[in-house]
């Protein structure tokens, strides 16, 4: 099949920040002498106390060792917000455009740093200290960037946690770093509905006596209930305490803040990432990948509960002094031309967002698209998962009017920031591809016996070495951390995903390894979703699997067994989706339920997963190895019984 190639633009060539010979030389000092070309990139950030060494990195069969910039000392806060606000303090940092049309904010840079300063005072009033934990649920509105901003000003660890996760969800995270102090509001809103956030977290807290204080922002206004003395409105906190708060200076290896992705196991994994590598990892990244200059509007749709938001919509903009648009809604409320309108309305330059969202947003068509100017556009973005090249060529032609490169960049929540993209003045486009790596990182691609695949080839797609915004463990589980990233190709990180690199050296990502699904650009654990799936009384155990899904990427397929006499039915499929909803939230609502009078095991009991993840695929006929499932019959008739039912 013959591949599409898309050159760089000339004009952007001839002004990016790295084109084609520029990649090639500083990829090359990166890997051949990292001290200098880290050093270099560090500069990109004000340090209160400069750093002397740049790397201490080690991966052996033993432990692993991730430090960078480590005798150096700083502040996020500081170099996201003080030093911007000192030169331009009434220019916008923040465009803030919410959920109804018509409802917008603009924040200065001097606004934002007198709301950080007074919720860092706030929260140094309710005993939250250097090294203490701050959770926050909040919805897409700008407190939610202050009240990052202010733990990391007083050196605490912020713990974001996605505002559409349950309550269940909620106390787990909550629960797991032991936050004292929680951050939420009143409601959210999306797509035109409320969305119960303090009624949740109060639900969360039932079983957290620990946690002594809840902060409250009023988003709705409307009626929520306050208990005494542990909770306090937000803006009445603020309002006590002055507007002047100093930077806190910590070391580059203490923590920035703690997020929690999916894992094989069930348990969340709290991923700690500390403040100097992360941060200029963020900082450089955005600005070559994007190719940002002064002056450029970034529009990132992530939720700021998401990595993501974290990287590219907070950290990594606000480091370099960018004007970001903050966007509460959805793209298709109150009609399919909602972010289109916001590209046209702020003059957006620098437009990121996922696969998911662009198929969704096809399906629309192109009037809605067509009814807005998107000439300001000169960078798109790819997250979360692979862009297949229909959406890919979609995004180019209709969203980017022929003229606009696509970053589409491969990254984890444990890797913080890019690891493989396509910078847009450097290299010429495929689209589906991540094209080639980030400065300073080295991916190698290993068989299943740990040999290098030299040239063209697949295997598993591992780094060698670190790089800057790299996780350096998980939080309370060091021997988890080593386990799951660092056991299965010593000497290696290994990403749980499978890679080809074709002969031009591009990279093409083919998917997840284990057992974790990607939707939306969200990972999953499919223990997490079949936990709350047998948490109903009438299961005796389910299994969950991805699916090709035409607009999430990966949908959720769920194969359950029923208890002996209980019967199957439409309005326990309901009840089972409900479930899954509360215990975890909507993003893994499962997209089919299928019954199955047993799942096929091997013969020690151990559900054969990849046999049912080529039957969610409609593949009934070549399910690969199946001499050790215990009973063949069972295969049989879960195909039978799906053949029999409507898609």
């Amino acid at each position: 099949m013959t591949q599409t190639v898309f050159p760089v633009p000339a004009s952007l060539e001839a002004s990016a920040h790295v084109n084609a010979e520029t990649y090639e030389a500083l990829y090359r000092q990166s890997i051949d002498d990292p001290e200098t070309f880290w050093r270099e990139q560090a500069q990109i950030l004000d340090w209160a106390r400069p750093f002397t060494q740049v790397k201490n990195t080690r991966y052996s069969p033993d432990d692993v060792t991730i430090e960078w910039f480590a005798d150096g000392r700083l502040n996020a806060s500081y170099n996201c917000l003080d030093r911007h606000a000192a030169v331009r303090g009434n220019e916008a940092a923040i465009l803030w455009e919410g959920d109804t049309p018509g409802e917008t904010k603009r924040i200065t840079w001097s606004e934002l740093h007198s709301e950080v300063s007074r919720l860092a005072n706030a929260l140094k009033k309710l005993g939250v200290k250097k090294g203490d934990f701050v959770s926050i649920y909040l919805p897409v509105i700008h407190q939610s960037i202050a009240a990052m901003l202010a733990c990391v000003r007083i050196g605490a660890v912020h713990s974001v946690v996605f505002s559409g996760f349950s309550s269940e969800a909620l106390a787990g995270r909550i629960e797991d770093c032991r936050s004292r102090v929680l951050i939420t509001a009143d409601e959210g809103m999306r797509g035109g509905r409320y969305v119960p956030l303090k009624k949740n977290a109060d639900a969360a807290l039932e079983g957290l006596p620990f946690v002594e204080h809840v902060l409250v922002v009023r988003r709705t206004g409307r009626d929520v209930p306050m208990k005494t003395g542990r909770d306090r409105w937000y803006d009445e906190a603020l309002a006590e305490v002055p507007d002047t708060c100093e930077p806190v200076d910590v070391s580059a290896e203490d923590p920035l803040f703690v997020l929690y992705t999916s894992g094989s196991t069930g348990k969340p994994k709290g991923m700690l990432h500390t403040t100097g590598g992360y941060l200029v990892h963020a900082a450089a990244s955005f600005k070559a990948m994007f190719d940002y200059h002064p002056g450029d509007i970034h529009f990132c749709t992530a939720d700021v509960g998401w990595v993501t938001a974290h990287t590219y919509l907070i950290y990594g903009p606000l480091a370099n002094g960018a004007t970001i648009v903050l966007f509460e809604g959805v793209p298709t409320w109150p009609d399919a031309s909602r972010w289109w309108q916001i590209v046209e309305t702020y003059k957006v330059n620098i437009f990121y967002t996922a696969p998911t969202a662009v198929r969704s947003l096809m399906r629309e068509g192109e009037e809605p698209v067509r009814k807005h100017d998107l000439s300001s556009l000169k960078v798109l973005g790819s997250v979360g998962e692979p862009i297949n090249p229909e959406a890919w060529l979609w995004y180019h032609e209709v969203i980017g009017g022929g003229r606009c490169p696509i970053v589409d960049t491969y990254w984890q929540t444990e890797t913080g920031a890019v690891l493989l993209c396509p910078l847009p003045g450097a290299m010429a486009q495929k689209p589906g591809s991540a094209a080639r790596p980030f400065f300073g990182v080295r991916p190698e691609l290993l068989s299943s016996d740990g040999t290098p695949v030299e040239g063209e080839g697949s295997g598993s797609l591992c780094f060698a070495d670190s790089w800057p915004g790299q996780a350096r463990t998980i939080l309370g589980d060091r021997e988890r951390f080593l386990k799951t990233y660092f056991s299965a190709y010593p000497g290696f990180y290994f990403t749980g995903d499978g890679a080809r690199r074709d002969a031009d050296g591009y990279y093409w990502i083919t998917g997840r390894l284990d057992d974790v699904i990607n939707v939306s650009g969200h990972r999953l654990g499919t223990v997490e979703v079949e936990a709350a799936l047998a948490s109903h009384p009438a299961v005796a155990e389910a299994a969950v699997v991805g699916f090709p899904h035409e607009i999430k990427g990966q949908g959720i397929f769920a194969f359950v067994t029923l208890k002996e006499g209980m019967a199957e039915s439409h309005d326990l499929q309901s009840d089972l989706v409900r479930i899954v909803r509360a215990r975890i939230g909507p993003i893994a609502t499962p997209d089919r339920i299928e019954w199955a009078s047993q799942l096929p095991k091997n013969r020690s009991g151990k559900i054969l997963r990849r046999i049912l993840t080529r039957i969610a695929a409609g593949d009934f006929e070549n399910h690969g190895d199946t001499s050790t499932v215990a009973d063949p019959a069972v295969v049989a008739d879960i195909v039978r019984r799906i053949q029999l039912q409507p898609a």
